[in-house]
C-alpha cells in the first residue's frame, strides 16, 4: 500500500499516570526534550501519508485543539526579533494546508476500542491507521514502514509488535503467533490469534502489540458488535481477533513507553543526544 489517508488518534486518556503534571496539560502535550508528543504523532502519520487526521479527544482538553491553531501575536513577535529559528518551530506546529484535522468526543472511557469506534463517520474509505501519541517510537517512522508492507488483500490487520519480558505481558496485547513466519518482507508476521493482557502462565508468545496499527475499514463494524472485554472495556484487540488475518510488524525504530514518567525521561535523553549529533554534524 502507497498511503494511508486517515489516521487516528485516540487522545482522550486523563494522563492518570503522569500527574500532577497532567493535572492542567494534557499528557499528549508533554514534551520531550523541545517537542510535544503528539507533534512527534502527527509527522509520523504525515510521513506515511496521511491527508486526514481525527483526533479523538475530551472536551476537557481544548488545548489539545488549541495546539493546531496559529498564534498570529506570537509568531509576529518572534519574527520582529529576528528568531528565525523559533518562528519555524512554532509554524511546523499548525494545521497543514494539504492535511485536514477533525476533531471528535470521547465523553466516556470505554477502552481503546470504543475510542477507534468514534472516529468511524470520519474516517476517508479504505484502511485506516491508529497511532497512540504516549508509545513514542523514534528512527524510522513507523507508521510509513507498516504502510508499506500492508496488503489490504490478505491482511485484517497489521499491528506493531515487539518482545517484552514474560513478568509484562499482561500489560499487553499478546500475538498468538511462533514468530518464525515472517513475510516476504521479513517484518510482518501471520498471528493465530491475539488476546488482551492475558497472565504470564497463558500468554501464548512474549510478542506484544505496542501504539501503531493499520485496519481494515470493517474494523468499525466488528467494533459496532464488540461487547466488553478485559477490564470492562471495549478492546480493540477483540475487534482484531474477530476480523482475522492478524499480523504483527517488527518495527525498526526503538519505542518509548512515554505514558509512564521514567520513559518519559528516557525518550527527553535519546532525543537530546540526536540533538546534539546533528548540531555536531552541521559544524
Amino acid at each position: 500500500m502507497n498511503r494511508l489517508d486517515t489516521v487516528i488518534f485516540p487522545v482522550a486518556g486523563l494522563g492518570t499516570r503522569m500527574l500532577p503534571a497532567t493535572k492542567v496539560m494534557p499528557k499528549e502535550l508533554l514534551p520531550v526534550y523541545d517537542t510535544p508528543l503528539l507533534q512527534f504523532a502527527v509527522e509520523e502519520a504525515i510521513a506515511a501519508g496521511a491527508r486526514r487526521l481525527v483526533m479523538v479527544s475530551h472536551p476537557s482538553k481544548d488545548a489539545i485543539q488549541k495546539f493546531f491553531e496559529p498564534d498570529p501575536s506570537l509568531e509576529a513577535e518572534l519574527e520582529e526579533k529576528g528568531k528565525t529559528a523559533l518562528l519555524a518551530s512554532v509554524q511546523a506546529t499548525n494545521a497543514r494546508d494539504d492535511v485536514e484535522i477533525r476533531f471528535v468526543m470521547q465523553h466516556e472511557q470505554k477502552g481503546l476500542g470504543h475510542a477507534v469506534l468514534c472516529a468511524a463517520d470520519d474516517a476517508l474509505e479504505g484502511p485506516v491507521g491508529v497511532i497512540l501519541p504516549d508509545d513514542l517510537i523514534l528512527g524510522t517512522p513507523a507508521l510509513a514502514e507498516m504502510t508499506k508492507s500492508f496488503d489490504p488483500d490478505r491482511m485484517g490487520s497489521l499491528v506493531a509488535a515487539q518482545e517484552v519480558p514474560r513478568e509484562k505481558v499482561s500489560s499487553y496485547g499478546i500475538f498468538d503467533c511462533d514468530g518464525k513466519t515472517p513475510s516476504i518482507d521479513g517484518r510482518a508476521i501471520a498471528a493465530r490469534g491475539f488476546v488482551e493482557k492475558p497472565a504470564p502462565k497463558d500468554a501464548p508468545s512474549r510478542l506484544a502489540a505496542v501504539g501503531r496499527y493499520i485496519l481494515s475499514h470493517k474494523v468499525f463494524d466488528v467494533l459496532r458488535d464488540t461487547g466488553y472485554g478485559a477490564g470492562g472495556e471495549i478492546q480493540l484487540t477483540d475487534a482484531i481477533a474477530a476480523m482475522g488475518k492478524i499480523n504483527a510488524f517488527r518495527f525498526s525504530g526503538t519505542r518509548y513507553d512515554c505514558g509512564n514518567k521514567d520513559g518519559l525521561v528516557d525518550a527527553t535523553l535519546a532525543v537530546q543526544r540526536a540533538r546534539v549529533n546533528l548540531r555536531v554534524a552541521a559544524e
